[in-house]
C-alpha cells in the first residue's frame, strides 16, 4: 500500500515540534495535527479577562491557548495551539537537578545527564535562550529574599526564550542565518503567558515548526485524532491510518490518513487520554503502564498581593529569576501584564489545615483578623500590577494513576507514595516572608483551601520509560513497547520528577529520540 506520509506527529508543543523538524531533516514526508488554533501577534488577548481568546473551552466556543482541566487530586493548567505550550508558558529554561537524571522509571537505562547534555545545548540554542538583561520589582524582592533565608548565592537569573535585543526594535532573523522570521526586542510588558503581542517571545512556531514548515512540513491546525489503527500487520509495521476531526465545529466529517509511522506529541492531556482509549481498541498491544506514573512536579501557585500602590509587579518578563531555597526545591516569581486580572476571582487567603471545615474556620477567622486588607485584596485597582504569584516546585516524587471511566473521562487515583499536597509548609512561610518585603497578602486557588486540591502547570508522565513494557510504556529511545515506529515525545514521557519547568527537558529529550531515527 503506497501511504500518503512518513509520520503523523499528534501535537505541536516542544516535543511535537522537535519531531516535524528533525524527520524532515532526515527527508521524511511529515503532517502535524494540532487541536488548537493558529495564532497571529494580533490574535492574543490584550488580557486574560478575555476569556475568550485566552482559555480552551470548545464547547463555550472559547478558543484561546490555556486549557484548565479539574480532578479529583490536582488541577491542571495546559496549552493549546500551534506551538502547544511555548504559546501560554512562562519562557523559562532551566536544566534540572542531577536527582533528575538518576530517579524514576528511567534510572539507570542511560547516563542521561552526560548523554543529554549535548541536546540541551541544542535546545537552548534553538529556542533562542538568553538571561534577563534587568531585574524588575518581583525579581528584586525575590533577591531580598535570598538574602534574608541566607541563600543569596543561589539566587539567578534563569535562560529564558525571549529576544531582548532593543525593546521595540524590529530586527531580521538573529538566530537562524535568515532562515528565520524577523523578530522585536521585548519592551518588558508582562504578557508572555497570555500570548505575546509583540513578537519577542521565542514560540514555537517562531523556531522548529517555522524551519520545519520550509522543509515541506504541513500542519493542520484545530483538528483532534480519536483513533490510531494499524494497517495489516498488527505490530504496526506495514503503517497505520491515523482518524481525526474539527476540534473546533460542534459537526464535522471525520478524516483519515495513513503513515508509515506516528509520534504521539500532545502532552499529558492529549497523548495519555488518547493512549487510554486506543489500549482500548486499536493498539492493544500497548503497555498496561500507560496512565501510570504521572507527575505534578509537587507545585505550590500562591499569589501575593502587595498593598503598596507605588509597586509594579506587571513590568518585566512572566518569569525573571530563579531562588534555590534547598537542595530539592526552588521559588520563581511569575507576573501577568498590566489588566489582567481574572485569577482574582478564584482566589482566597491562604490557610493550611487537615481538612475543610478547620480551613473554611481559618478563613474565616483571616476575614474576621483582616477585614480591611482581604477587602484591598479583592478589589484592588489592578490585581497584576500589584500581585506577584510565587511558584514553588520540588523535586520530592509522589505520582498519581489516570485511567479512564465508563463515560471515557479521565480519573485520577494515587499511583505511588502520598498524594500531591496543597499544603506545602516551606511554600507557605517563603511566601510569607515574601509578603512582608513587598508589603502584601498571600492568597491561594480557591480549590485548595475548599477540597484540598493543589495546582500544576506541569503534568508530566503516563506514558513513562521503562526497561520493558512491564516496567514502561516506551523504551529508551522513546519507541512504544509493542508497536513499529511508534514514539512518544511530549511531557508524557517524563519519567522521574524535574522540580523545574520542563519545557527544556522535552526539548532535549525529543531531540535525542529524533537522533536515532535513521535518514529515509
Amino acid at each position: 500500500m503506497k501511504l500518503q506520509y512518513d509520520y503523523v506527529v499528534i501535537g505541536s508543543g516542544f516535543g511535537g515540534s522537535v519531531s516535524a523538524l528533525r524527520l524532515a531533516e532526515k527527508g521524511y514526508k511529515v503532517l502535524v495535527l494540532e487541536k488548537g488554533k493558529w495564532f497571529r501577534a494580533e490574535d492574543f488577548p490584550r488580557s486574560n479577562w478575555n476569556l475568550r481568546k485566552w482559555l480552551w473551552m470548545p464547547r463555550l466556543r472559547f478558543f484561546g491557548i490555556m486549557k484548565m482541566t479539574f480532578f479529583r487530586h490536582v488541577t491542571i493548567l495546559s496549552g493549546t495551539g500551534v506551538g502547544g505550550g511555548s504559546l501560554v508558558y512562562a519562557n523559562t529554561l532551566p536544566v534540572p537537578k542531577p536527582a533528575f537524571f538518576q530517579s524514576g522509571s528511567w534510572a539507570g537505562l542511560a547516563d542521561w545527564q552526560a548523554e543529554l547534555k549535548p541536546y540541551y545545548e541544542t535546545a537552548l540554542r534553538m529556542l533562542g535562550a538568553a538571561p534577563p538583561p534587568v531585574f524588575h520589582e518581583g525579581e528584586l524582592a525575590m533577591q531580598k529574599l535570598a538574602g534574608e533565608i541566607g541563600m543569596a548565592d543561589h539566587f539567578e537569573a534563569p535562560d529564558v526564550a525571549v529576544y531582548f535585543g532593543k525593546p521595540g526594535e524590529r530586527v531580521d532573523d538573529p538566530y537562524f542565518n535568515g532562515k528565520g522570521p524577523d523578530r522585536t526586542g521585548c519592551i518588558y510588558c508582562g504578557g508572555c503567558m497570555t500570548g505575546c503581542r509583540h513578537n519577542a517571545k521565542n514560540t514555537l512556531d517562531k523556531n522548529y515548526l517555522h524551519l520545519a514548515q520550509q522543509l515541506g512540513v504541513e500542519i493542520r491546525a484545530e483538528q483532534k485524532v480519536f483513533d490510531v489503527r494499524p494497517l495489516g500487520r498488527p505490530d504496526g509495521a506495514d503503517g497505520y491510518e491515523v482518524s481525526f476531526r474539527s476540534s473546533t465545529r460542534y459537526f464535522s466529517r471525520p478524516q483519515a490518513v495513513t503513515t508509515k509511522g506516528v509520534v504521539f506529541a500532545g502532552g499529558v492531556m492529549g497523548t495519555v487520554k488518547l493512549l487510554l482509549q486506543l489500549k482500548r481498541g486499536s493498539l492493544p498491544r500497548l503497555s498496561d503502564k500507560v496512565g501510570h506514573d504521572i507527575r505534578s512536579n509537587n507545585e505550590s501557585l500562591i499569589p501575593v498581593t502587595s498593598l503598596n500602590s507605588n509597586k509594579d509587579f506587571s513590568q518585566g518578563i512572566a518569569i525573571g529569576a530563579l531562588l534555590h531555597t534547598d537542595a530539592n526545591s526552588h521559588l520563581e516569581p511569575v507576573r501577568y501584564s498590566k489588566g489582567s486580572g481574572f485569577w482574582r476571582l478564584l482566589l482566597a487567603p491562604q490557610v493550611f489545615g487537615s481538612n475543610t471545615l478547620l480551613r473554611l474556620l481559618r478563613i474565616g477567622k483571616d476575614w474576621l483578623q483582616h477585614p480591611v486588607r482581604n477587602l484591598k485584596v479583592v478589589f484592588v485597582k489592578d490585581w497584576a500590577k500589584s500581585t506577584a504569584t510565587l511558584l514553588f516546585m520540588q523535586h520530592l516524587d509522589s505520582t498519581l494513576r489516570f485511567t479512564r471511566n465508563a463515560l471515557g473521562l479521565m480519573t485520577s487515583t494515587v499511583d505511588k507514595g502520598a498524594a500531591p499536597s496543597a499544603f506545602i509548609p516551606r511554600a507557605g512561610e517563603l511566601a510569607q516572608r515574601y509578603a512582608r518585603i513587598i508589603e502584601g497578602k498571600p492568597t491561594v486557588f480557591v480549590l485548595e483551601p475548599l477540597m484540598g486540591i493543589p495546582s500544576t502547570a506541569h503534568i508530566l508522565g503516563g506514558a513513562v520509560m521503562g526497561a520493558k513494557a512491564a516496567e514502561g510504556v516506551i523504551d529508551k529511545l522513546n519507541c512504544v513497547f509493542g508497536y513499529e515506529n511508534m514514539l512518544v515525545c511530549d511531557g508524557s514521557m517524563i519519567s522521574a520528577n524535574p522540580g523545574v519547568n520542563p519545557s527544556l527537558s522535552i526539548t532535549a529529550i525529543s531531540e535525542r529520540a529524533m537522533g536515532f531515527i535513521p535518514d529515509k
